[in-house]
């Protein structure tokens, strides 16, 4: 069930800042999201700590002709992480990655083929917007949009959650969410809000060939005036002793079900 679009009012080029949200070099850590940096050209590389063990293990996966690794104890390893850090006995320092323009991005994608963005409303936890980002490349995802403010930095904990989706799918920043819907919509975009409350089913929303999935954060939601920018809130039906789902797991639900209805478009 597709309800009829709205006028927009032009685009806006959006995402200035880096990625990261910061200038400041990122100890990225964990075997996927190091391998995934270690791999990826537009990745400025510092320091690279390995222990032993750990070398012996990926050594095979190393890129060619990238950085020397220097080989430490697993003590120094954790010394130079935060408290906590599950980081497998590799790790490197890492300059942000450079920032992507939302606008550049979406005039650069193919008309007539399928599209699809994902849109985070002020998801904060880091471990969520990192699995998120994770689903999103899974399923084919052209970049992931997020809020300026009240958003994780790329952090370790960001990308060691996105498993090395972070190295693949551009993370756009934006000043003003509305803007960047409203950029979508004119290049064809339907934004599609995931909502607990709305009356259809993600089933029957007929989202056609190039979607913008736009989620909000756990039991706040979507804000209204993001609910407002979309072409359609939608929900994912569930049981009624369940009051919500995961924001991440609610995504991989969503794109999968976007995802098949734009391959049948």
């Amino acid at each position: 069930m597709r309800t009829a679009k709205r006028k927009h009012q032009g685009s806006e080029k959006q995402g200035k800042r880096a990625a990261s949200g910061s200038s400041a070099d990122t100890w990225l850590y964990g075997v996927h999201p190091v391998l995934a940096a270690l791999a990826n050209p537009a990745r400025i590389i510092g320091r690279f700590l390995i222990t032993a063990q750990a070398h012996e293990r990926l050594a095979g996966d190393l890129p060619a002709g990238g950085p020397t690794p220097r080989i430490v104890e697993r003590g120094e390893l954790d010394r130079a992480l935060p408290a906590g850090a599950v980081h497998q006995g590799v790790a490197v320092e890492a300059q942000p990655l450079p920032a992507a323009d939302l606008e550049v991005l979406v005039s650069g994608l193919d008309p007539k083929a399928r599209a699809l963005i994902v849109v985070l409303d002020q998801i904060t936890d880091p471990q969520n917007a990192g699995a998120v980002l994770r689903a999103a490349a899974a399923f084919g995802a052209a970049a992931l949009v997020t809020t300026d403010r009240h958003a994780p930095p790329a952090s370790g904990a960001f990308a060691k959650a996105a498993a090395g989706a972070l190295e693949a799918v551009p993370l756009i920043r934006v000043g003003n969410l509305v803007r960047a819907l409203e950029t979508l919509q004119s290049h064809g975009f339907w934004s599609l809000g995931l909502d607990g409350r709305a009356e259809h089913d993600i089933a029957d929303a007929d989202t056609g060939r190039r979607v913008a999935l736009v989620l909000g954060a756990e039991g706040a939601g979507l804000r209204r005036l993001t609910r407002e920018r979309c072409d359609m809130l939608a929900r994912i039906p569930i049981a009624t002793s369940v009051e919500s789902l995961n924001v991440a797991a609610a995504a991989a639900i969503a794109l999968y079900e976007v995802t098949r209805q734009a391959r049948r478009a």
